[in-house]
C-alpha cells in the first residue's frame, strides 16, 4: 500500500495514499459514502503510529474540503509535544488562493460546490461535473444551526455557492497559490526535527 521505506529514501516528503470519504454524515445525498470522526482519528493516529515505526516523525494532512473540523482537532491534539502534523490548507491558504484567482465569492459564501471546487474540478477533472452545474448556484449565507440540522437544512442540490462563476483557469491559479503556500507547512514542520 505504501511504498517501502530505504536507508536511501527515508528523508524527504512521501506521499501516502488518498482516503477519499467524507467524514461528515451527508445521508441527504444517498451513494455519499462517510466514515465516523472515531473512524478518521484512529486512521490517523494509525498511519502516525506506523510512520514513527519506520522512524518517520512527521505527518502533513492534505484535506481537499475545507471544513473539516476534526482534523483541526487531530492535528492540535497531535502537536501539544512537538510540532508532529500540519494540516492543509488552513483557512489563510484557501484565502490566499482565492485571492490569487480573483475569486469573487468569500469562503463563507462558497462553501460547497462553488466557485472554488468547481473551479478546480474544471482543471482537473472537467469530465467529472454534471451537465448543468454552471446553472445551480445557491445561496445560504445564514447558516447557524448548520453543526445542529446539517446541509440539507440549507441546500436541496448539495450546492452552496456559485458554480456559475467557475473557471478552469481559476482553478489552475487556486493550484499554483496551494502549491506554494504548502511550502510554509512542510518547513514548520522540518523545522523542529
Amino acid at each position: 500500500m505504501f511504498p517501502e521505506l530505504t536507508e536511501s529514501n527515508r528523508d524527504g516528503p512521501h506521499g501516502l495514499q488518498r482516503l477519499t470519504h467524507d467524514s461528515a454524515t451527508r445521508s441527504a445525498w444517498p451513494g455519499t459514502v462517510s466514515i465516523s470522526h472515531t473512524t478518521l482519528t484512529a486512521i490517523i493516529s494509525d498511519v502516525l503510529g506506523s510512520l514513527r515505526q519506520s522512524g518517520i516523525g512527521q505527518l502533513a494532512l492534505v484535506n481537499g474540503h475545507g471544513g473539516n473540523y476534526v482534523l483541526g482537532n487531530i492535528v492540535q491534539e497531535a502537536n501539544v509535544e512537538r510540532p508532529t502534523m500540519t494540516l492543509f490548507p488552513a483557512r489563510e491558504d484557501w484565502n490566499s488562493a482565492r485571492e490569487a484567482a480573483g475569486l469573487a465569492s468569500t469562503g463563507h459564501d462558497d462553501m460547497h460546490a462553488g466557485e472554488l471546487e468547481v473551479s478546480v474540478l474544471r482543471h482537473v477533472a472537467p469530465e467529472l461535473l454534471k451537465p448543468g452545474v454552471e446553472d445551480s448556484d445557491h445561496h445560504a449565507s445564514e447558516r447557524k444551526l448548520l453543526l445542529v440540522h446539517g446541509m440539507a437544512a440549507y441546500t436541496e442540490t448539495g450546492v452552496i455557492g456559485a458554480p456559475s462563476n467557475a473557471s478552469a483557469d481559476k482553478g489552475r491559479m487556486i493550484l499554483d497559490s496551494l502549491t506554494a503556500t504548502f511550502k510554509e507547512h512542510l518547513d514548520a514542520l522540518t523545522a523542529s526535527q
